[in-house]
């Protein structure tokens, strides 16, 4: 029998909970998803705000036992979230929209963390690769949220784990997976693991608006946009669910952003009360408020394959047992 879903980076599952931001991967997701043996994120504030990541990390630890991560997100201010995450030493530092340098690597091996950036290139792969990382989660175009390269999945992938060759650095496959289906096909290119954002992301324990959530599965078809948080984020387009309120806007101008729309909602991020502007790149929490039907919604083009709101626990164990039927069917014991 192919195991090639099993050991990765020493967990049970080659599966990862990617970190959903801005807070929807809090404790309750992270630690469902460790304890179901596969590997959780969670999402670092995208300002300085080190005691309350810290708590974050301690609450998690409340509520598993086994391994997890942290994700930051490089764009951001993040030095004393950083050195929280070490001084804590979090099994895994996550990193993305930023290139990983040979010091940051070392500084996090010092602490006992393994670096897994995600990369959006074969070029941004092999900085990784020169720096020293752990593993490199590879996310294609299909992707939900920020996507950071322009390149699909299915040709992605084989190039960088060409590019790996024999060095132990195990490639994760990120965008577009929601079932046992698309990890086979990632290990078929050639991964270690899976990614998944949506997927975790329409489970009961994720901090997603419920409307949000149920958006997901009444929707299938998504954009490839940069019309929500330009200002806040410039350089960051964005894959989105085609709602309504996108499909009205999609044509914004390229000279418009969210500075001086309306204020739509308010919600509280990461312990932080916001306001909400249209327009602006925040989706919405489960403390949000207002117009949420007018707010970002990202989602992978993976959504329409999403038909149920599931125990983060469950989607592990679907993931495996499907993984492991298609295989079965497809290519008999092997």
């Amino acid at each position: 029998m192919i195991m090639g879903w099993r050991g990765l980076m020493g967990f049970e599952y080659g599966i990862v909970q990617a970190p959903l931001g801005p807070d929807i991967s809090g404790p309750e997701l992270v630690a469902a998803v460790a304890n179901a043996g596969a590997i959780g994120f969670l999402r670092a504030p995208d300002w300085e705000s080190p005691e309350y990541l810290r708590d974050l990390i301690r609450k998690t630890r409340s509520l598993t036992d086994k391994p997890f991560g942290v994700g930051i997100v490089l764009a951001f201010p993040h030095e004393q979230n950083l050195k929280v995450v070490l001084d804590e030493k979090v099994a895994l530092l996550q990193l993305y929209w930023g290139d990983v340098s040979p010091e940051l690597v070392e500084e996090a091996h010092q602490a006992g963390t393994r670096v897994v950036p995600q990369v959006g290139s074969v070029e941004g792969a092999k900085r990784a690769i020169d720096a020293g990382v752990d593993a490199i989660i590879v996310q294609g175009h299909e992707a939900g949220g920020h996507v950071i390269g322009q390149d699909s999945l299915t040709t992605l992938v084989p190039r960088v784990v060409d590019l790996v060759g024999d060095q132990e650095i195990p490639v994760i496959a990120a965008g577009g997976i929601v079932d046992g289906r698309g990890y086979v096909a990632a290990l078929a290119l050639g991964a270690r693991g899976v990614c998944l954002g949506t997927r975790f992301l329409a489970t009961e324990e994720s901090h997603a608006h419920p409307l949000y959530k149920t958006k997901l599965i009444e929707y299938k078809d998504t954009e490839y946009t940069d019309i929500f948080g330009r200002a806040r984020w410039p350089g960051a387009p964005q894959r989105v669910l085609k709602t309504p309120f996108f499909s009205d806007w999609r044509s914004l101008p390229p000279s418009e952003n969210e500075l001086g729309q309306p204020i739509i909602g308010r919600s509280t991020i990461n312990g932080v009360e916001k306001e909400i502007r249209r327009l602006a790149g925040t989706v919405p929490n489960d403390t949000t408020t207002g117009d949420i039907e007018s707010m970002a919604m990202y989602a992978g083009q993976g959504v329409g394959l999403i038909k149920e709101i599931l125990p983060a626990g469950e989607v592990v164990r679907r993931l495996v047992q499907e993984a492991q039927q298609v295989v079965k069917d497809k290519f008999g014991e092997m």
